[in-house]
């Protein structure tokens, strides 16, 4: 409004000034500061239906309605029907709104925003006003038609678009909306012109005289008039002010230019200097251009140089990986040769263990039949050397003369015959008491080894006892605390970690145990996944080393030395998952480990994708199908093991069971967990009962046959006495070199009788001899066959000790390969991250380059080639400034002086000019507002 006071007045007859509410409106909607109102002839013989007819209205996200029209319209009047909430009154209120109406105008909101439909970001208005005939709107530009666009958005605020006929955009701006509305002589706020629901329903019901009257002034526009007659009448008497100011001031300026004119004429020019400071500005503008486009090529040759980079790391990546695969293959390899190996050893355990059993059982009775056979031998070299002295005697007897010691001979015979058969008697005795303890020997053998055996037995079904009651204690502490189920110094460990990071000894707080931080979709792969993670389950994170060194000094006091900690794991944190989508496997009826995990941090995602890949990992519940998908012609894609609900481990070619029974850390139902374990602790206490009873047994038998063996001995021994007293005795009465006589039929028949035993003897002898041959034939062939197996078994095991070697060695190498990509992976990101910047500086550098130039246009059209460089140049403006300013400190500043004698000059007659139009346009406006003055009398009447 402030503007219109000081705007130049074209055609004041007939003028109507802009609405008020409009030009608010618009000044909301901040299309422009200001705006120039220009005052159209509002008398004009329009032709019917030719300009100012809504052809057409369309809707889109208007109110309730996703879509509603075109609608088309014709010349005169047209009726708009429908159902309640059919759009009626949304087209109504569009067309309010659509031609520059205020919310608060359609009484149906107080702000834009409540048009938009709910659910979307903006909603479009287009109105099509008709533009013929010889009153059209600037037809040359429009055509036979005006296109209103209109975009509202959500936060209240909205554009316009004023389109031609053919559709292409002429203005954004409200003004030019108005000034068509006023053309056309349109009044979206005018009742007469838009008669809203709610207006009707206030002038039918207002039985209010006074309201009705100002319907009635409102819909005349005589209030319109009434407001315009004021403001015009205000705008006279501060236009007459203005006359009277410029009037004083025009005296004062023509003073002032006469002075400055006098000035100029007697001032000499610096034109030369100034025309060579020009040329060095044209000069400095190209040659900042040229160091920005210096700046450029610079830029650009990095660029370069970084996408050869990165494409050298691209190929270090694939290579890396390359030797990954390869890494990972001759891992595999060497795994297979070892389950083989293990595989074929375990095959042969059983032959083994038969064939030992086997020769130590022909051993035993090979050492039997060799002690009978050494027995035998004895008798007959005892029953050889008897046979010898018998016939030595005999011999003596018969060469002995002397007869007269006969019956003392006789007597000592006797006595001796009767020793040797007691000597005889005693041996016999001797060899059953040797069987006797040979026999107990063995008893006590057998239950000592059966002994040891059960004591063994007793220890391991002890061991999985303990490790029962353990895990029972840590389940039903885990029913108060779940994090006790990994370990009872887990929430200890967690507290003095939280501890530690608030007193900012950790870059980021470390994670774990995994197993907390993640969840089952499906609790019956608990196993599963179980024997997939192992003992990542009760690892930690950390970002970097420092604070994996933290987190070890923490461990050291809740782990003593010799036991086992948790795995840290050390991977730089980030708050997105890995995207696998390229390599993880996939199955349309089984999921993967990363599938059947719910994981809310990124950071145990990406640990469990990086250390155990976990995307590539299947998880099927029957082992048959298990067996059935993995080892078919084509396994899935990318898969490369999958484990059973059993937790078997599932691969193209092997398969492994799992010695586990039961999920530890994973279960949900706890309670069945303990109650299962309760059981278990049960059956192997009574198990540990009867192997003790049985140990006890054992003990007394052992007990018992070693008091036998005992006795047996001292018998062996007493045996032994007798028989070395007896042949002592013997030995003193054949010594005795009395001649006695003796009787030589006797000792014949006694020779005979010896003779006879070493016959049968030796008979015996030839055949436990044939039978221990046989015996040894079997023994040495049960000897060959288990030496041939256990060198196999141990030509094995020498086979598999490289081999595992070899797999540490690989599986070292793995790490280092994956290690490896990694490290690349993260210099290629971080090289990209650099190019990238470098590619956004060279767009920055181009449109700065961009601006330079047009400024070095707007300063000198025509590039000039610039051989110094920017700084020299204005050293040298500076130099060249300071010289003119020293002339000008001397003789003034030529142009100074004539460009303010020029702005007094044009101020005086600007002035000048406005003075007298001023009082033209008074002149014209009084009688123009005395003609309308009478008017509206006439109008009020």
């Amino acid at each position: 409004m402030a503007k219109r006071k000081e705007g130049n007045f074209f055609s004041p007859e007939n003028a109507k000034r802009p609405r008020q509410e409009e030009l608010d409106d618009f000044d909301k909607d901040g299309d422009e500061d200001e705006c120039t109102v220009s005052f159209t002839n509002g008398t004009s013989t329009l032709t019917a239906a030719e300009v100012g007819i809504i052809e057409s209205i369309q809707l889109k996200n208007f109110m309730c309605h996703s879509m509603l029209g075109p609608f088309k319209f014709g010349s005169n009047v047209n009726f708009v029907v429908g159902n309640n909430g059919s759009g009626k009154s949304a087209v109504l209120t569009a067309l309010i709104v659509g031609l520059g109406g205020k919310a608060i105008a359609t009484n149906r909101g107080s702000s834009l925003k409540g048009f938009v439909k709910d659910g979307q970001n903006s909603a479009d208005i287009s109105i099509t006003l008709r533009n013929r005939g010889d009153d059209a709107y600037r037809a040359n530009v429009y055509g036979d038609s005006i296109i209103v666009q209109q975009h509202i958005s959500m936060d209240g605020s909205r554009s316009y678009k004023l389109r031609s006929q053919t559709g292409a955009v002429v203005s954004t701006k409200k003004e030019e909306l108005i000034g068509i509305l006023d053309h056309f002589n349109i009044q979206v706020d005018n009742p007469v012109s838009v008669l809203t629901q709610e207006m009707s329903k206030q002038f039918l019901q207002s039985k209010n005289e006074g309201d009705k009257y100002k319907f009635f002034m409102k819909a005349t526009q005589l209030e319109q008039m009434k407001e315009d007659y004021s403001y015009i009448m205000e705008t006279k008497e501060r236009t007459k002010e203005q006359i009277n100011q410029g009037e004083e001031r025009l005296t004062e300026l023509k003073r002032q230019c006469l002075e400055k004119e006098e000035r100029f004429q007697s001032i000499a020019g610096l034109s030369t200097m100034k025309t060579n400071l020009e040329d060095l500005k044209h000069e400095m503008a190209w040659a900042v251009v040229n160091e920005i486009e210096k700046q450029l090529n610079a830029i650009r040759d990095n660029i370069k140089i970084g996408e050869d980079r990165a494409a050298r790391l691209e190929r270090k990546t694939e290579e890396q990986q390359v030797r990954l695969n390869e890494a990972e293959k001759k891992y595999k390899d060497i795994q297979d040769k070892l389950e083989k190996i293990s595989q074929e050893t375990n095959a042969r355990a059983p032959e083994c263990l038969a064939l030992k059993a086997d020769l130590t059982s022909k051993k035993r009775v090979y050492n039997e039949a060799e002690v009978l056979y050494n027995r035998s031998l004895n008798e007959y070299r005892a029953l050889k050397k008897d046979d010898e002295q018998l016939c030595k005697r005999i011999e003596e007897l018969r060469k002995s003369a002397d007869q007269s010691m006969e019956p003392e001979r006789l007597e000592r015979q006797k006595k001796i015959s009767w020793l040797k058969e007691r000597v005889k008697a005693l041996q016999d005795q001797e060899i059953s008491v040797n069987q006797e303890i040979e026999q107990f020997q063995q008893a006590v053998e057998k239950d000592k080894e059966e002994h040891t055996r059960i004591k063994r037995e007793e220890l391991d079904v002890k061991q999985i006892l303990n490790y029962n009651q353990k895990q029972l204690k840590e389940l039903k502490d885990s029913k108060t605390d779940r994090l006790k189920r990994f370990g009872p110094n887990v929430p200890a460990l967690l507290e003095a970690i939280d501890n530690a990071y608030r007193r900012g000894q950790f870059t980021y707080k470390p994670v774990g145990p995994l197993g907390a931080c993640i969840r089952l979709r499906d609790p019956e792969l608990a196993l599963a996944i179980e024997s997939c993670l192992k003992g990542l389950l009760q690892a930690y994170c950390c970002h970097n080393h420092a604070d994996e060194r933290v987190l070890q000094a923490l461990m050291k006091r809740f782990y003593s030395p010799g036991t086992s900690r948790p795995q840290i794991i050390v991977s730089e944190f980030r708050n997105e998952v890995y995207d696998v989508r390229h390599r993880a496997a996939y199955h349309p009826e089984f999921p993967t480990v990363l599938t059947a995990l719910e994981i809310d941090n990124a950071v145990v995602a990406n640990s469990l994708i990086d250390m155990r890949g976990i995307e590539t990992v299947l998880l099927i519940k029957n082992n048959s199908v298990a067996r059935a998908v993995m080892q078919s012609p084509k396994p899935p894609k990318n898969c490369r093991e999958a484990f059973t609900a059993d937790g078997d481990q599932v691969f193209a070619g092997r398969y492994y069971s799992s010695e586990n029974t039961r999920p530890k850390f994973l279960s949900r139902d706890v309670d069945s967990e303990i109650s299962d374990l309760e059981n278990e602790v049960e059956n192997k206490k009574a198990q540990i009962l009867n192997l003790q009873q049985h140990l006890c047994a054992l003990e007394k038998d052992i007990k018992r046959n070693e008091e036998f063996l005992r006795r047996c001995q001292l018998h062996y021994k007493e045996l032994k006495m007798k028989i070395r007293k007896c042949l002592s005795e013997i030995r003193e009465l054949e010594n005795i070199e009395e001649h006695q006589s003796v009787d030589i039929a006797t000792l014949e028949d006694e020779a005979h009788e010896n003779k006879m035993k070493m016959k049968t003897v030796e008979k015996n002898m030839e055949k436990q001899k044939e039978h221990m041959e046989y015996l040894k034939s079997l023994k040495i062939e049960a000897e060959n066959k288990y030496d041939a197996i256990k060198l196999k078994i141990n030509q094995l095991s020498e086979q598999a000790d490289p081999l595992k070697d070899e797999l540490n060695l690989a599986d070292s190498e793995v790490d280092n390969q994956k290690r490896g990509k990694r490290h690349y992976e993260d210099k290629q990101k971080e090289h990209l991250d650099t190019l990238n910047k470098k590619k956004r500086e060279l767009d920055m550098k181009e449109k700065e380059l961009e601006e330079k130039m047009s400024q070095a246009r707007q300063i000198c059209p025509e590039r000039i080639e610039v051989k110094k460089s920017a700084s020299i140049l204005d050293k040298e403006i500076n130099r060249l400034r300071q010289k003119i300013q020293a002339e000008h400190a001397s003789h003034g500043d030529r142009e100074e002086i004539m460009r303010q004698y020029q702005e007094a000059k044009e101020t005086y007659l600007d002035l000048d000019n406005k003075v007298r139009t001023l009082k033209r346009f008074i002149k014209l406006l009084e009688e123009i507002m005395t003609h309308r003055y009478k008017t509206y009398q006439q109008f009020r009447r």
